[in-house]
């Protein structure tokens, strides 16, 4: 293997809110190895501190699991009161909290004429807490981790912040309305902090990616009883480029 990429990394200190997840996992395992001192932020915190200690253990890097509640800026200020204490300013943020819910998901895909006796079943019968519930995870949870890690950043003139959107947000799926409209946001809110952050020398990007299992989406991928693709899921792997 060559050069490290992420050599000029090393030393820096990365948050990443919901660290103990699919994504999250991930991108700590590459900084780690790399050498950045990376923080695991996640709402369980019990989790995010034993998959501190297996990357740690794996990668070899420096890795601490605290939690923290991505819609609490009190939570948030805390933990980055605890990471200023132990590694100093915050130089990156990746923010990977989000997620989705069946209670914000429709049953039907599109509205047949055979819904019509039970729209339940279609976008009318969304519950509205639920949809705001995903909005908001994926949405204010991107929003105030920024307001808060993001003031060490402007302290120090300079910094990145990664958001984590979904090609979602560019083709939304059937069935998920909440979600797709959250990550779209997160697109338009990336696109205004990167202008509002530009004269403090801080970078702010996103990245879609595309269709993974997670916990949050195994119910609408795999069929309960028979643990197969569901029709849904074999629809995305149909449409995904590289399986």
């Amino acid at each position: 293997m060559g050069s490290n990429v992420l050599e000029d990394l090393k030393g820096k200190c990365c948050v990443i809110t919901g660290g103990a997840g699919v994504i999250g996992c991930s991108l700590v395992e590459c900084l780690a190895a790399s050498g950045v001192k990376t923080v695991i932020l996640d709402l369980n915190a019990e989790l995010a501190s034993q998959k501190a200690k297996e990357i740690s253990s794996a990668a070899g890097g420096t890795v601490i699991g605290m939690g923290g509640n991505v819609l609490e800026k009190k939570s948030l200020e805390e933990a980055g009161k605890k990471i200023n204490d132990i590694w100093g300013r915050v130089d990156i943020l990746i923010n990977a909290a989000g997620g989705n819910s069946p209670k914000a998901t429709t049953a039907a895909e599109v509205i047949e004429d055979s819904d019509l006796d039970n729209l339940d079943r279609t976008f009318f019968g969304l519950e509205i807490e639920a949809f705001r519930k995903v909005f908001d995870l994926n949405f204010i949870g991107t929003l105030l981790p920024s307001m808060v890690f993001c003031r060490d950043m402007v302290s120090a003139k300079k910094g990145v912040v990664v958001n984590i959107s979904s090609m979602n947000s560019y083709r939304p799926l059937t069935k998920i309305p909440a979600y797709s409209a959250a990550k779209a946001s997160i697109n338009n809110f990336t696109a205004w902090l990167a202008v509002h952050l530009a004269q403090q020398n801080i970078r702010v990007n996103a990245i879609a990616p595309g269709f993974f299992l997670t916990d949050q989406n195994r119910f609408l991928m795999y069929d309960k009883e028979t643990n197969s693709l569901s029709a849904r899921g074999r629809k995305v792997v149909a449409g995904t480029p590289m399986k």
